[in-house]
């Protein structure tokens, strides 16, 4: 019998989960060549491609789609293993694998990190950045352990949530700008001017088009880009306004170069929840993580 590797089947999971070896190397915070090293020594130990290697990704052979099977059980019931030891040991310790969206990133998870691991030294945690709805997805496909996002229109069955944290949505513009006279702005004011768009196709993305739509009015961008930090340092350059979440207000649009204004629109508040597969029992650390996260005093 072959000896296979047990991190190489994981990274063999996490491939076939990205269709990519780079994007499951970003993912699982290892060198794409290492990645592709463990992968050809994982088909050299089964005496079979598991793999059909492109420019644009890869495709799983035959056998490859079997062992996608047996390989997901087996790491299953190794989750499994190791809650049971886990419960049976009463030591908190292991990783815990956490997706969040940027804005409770920037705004809210720093601290709370820190606090919890203070409190369980012995946890890892492995936190990944990704949009909402790739938060709730990794969550559902039990990839992520714990996710924190914006709120879903419908969470899926089977995922649990709680509430986590209030992030409105307020209005950023150079300091200077005449709309930063007025105490506080209308969606419909902020449309008179080009904006800055930040994560194209994402949640908030989607979400202002929508808003913008629905007032029968359009939305100009002058660029977008990918991350709120760029979003503001566009503002503070002149080169439009920005609708932004107040953590990512605070923590980019903070000086004296910015106004920062409350939107007055219904829909301006946004909530983030946590979010985690159900299951009975969980692994200590990620109830632990959990209940840090929601406020939930730890059980004595």
């Amino acid at each position: 019998m072959p000896r296979i590797d047990l991190y190489s089947l994981e990274l063999f999971l996490a491939t076939a989960r990205e269709g990519s070896i780079a994007r499951a190397a970003r993912s699982e915070h290892i060198a794409p060549s290492a990645l592709s090293r463990r992968l050809a020594d994982l088909e050299a130990a089964l005496g079979l491609p598991l793999l059909v290697r492109s420019p644009s990704g890869i495709e799983l052979t035959d056998a490859g789609r079997h062992a996608l099977g047996r390989a997901t059980k087996l790491n299953d019931d190794l989750q499994s293993l190791g809650r049971d030891l886990q419960a049976l040991s009463g030591t908190v310790s292991g990783t815990v694998r956490l997706y969040a969206n940027a804005s409770a990133i920037v705004g809210f998870l720093p601290e709370k990190i820190k606090a919890f691991q203070a409190a369980y030294p012995l946890v890892e945690i492995a936190l990944q950045e990704r949009t909402s709805a790739e938060v709730l997805r990794a969550c559902l496909d039990d990839r992520a352990d714990v996710g924190v996002g914006v709120a879903a229109e419908a969470v899926p069955a089977g995922v649990e949530t709680w509430h986590f944290a209030s992030d409105p949505l307020m209005v950023v513009l150079p300091q200077g700008h005449p709309l930063a006279k007025r105490r506080s702005l209308q969606f419909a004011d902020v449309l008179r001017y080009a904006l800055v768009g930040a994560q194209g196709g994402g949640s908030l993305d989607r979400f202002l088009w929508d808003r913008a739509d629905a007032a029968r009015m359009p939305m100009r961008l002058s660029v977008v880009v990918n991350s709120f930090d760029a979003q503001c340092r566009m503002v503070e350059a002149g080169l439009g306004l920005a609708i932004v979440p107040t953590s990512a207000a605070s923590a980019f649009a903070g000086s004296s170069h910015f106004a920062r204004r409350r939107l007055n629109e219904l829909w301006r508040e946004r909530e983030l929840r946590v979010y985690s597969l159900r299951k009975t029992p969980r692994l200590t650390a990620v109830q632990a993580l959990i209940e840090a996260l929601v406020g939930t005093p730890p059980p004595t």
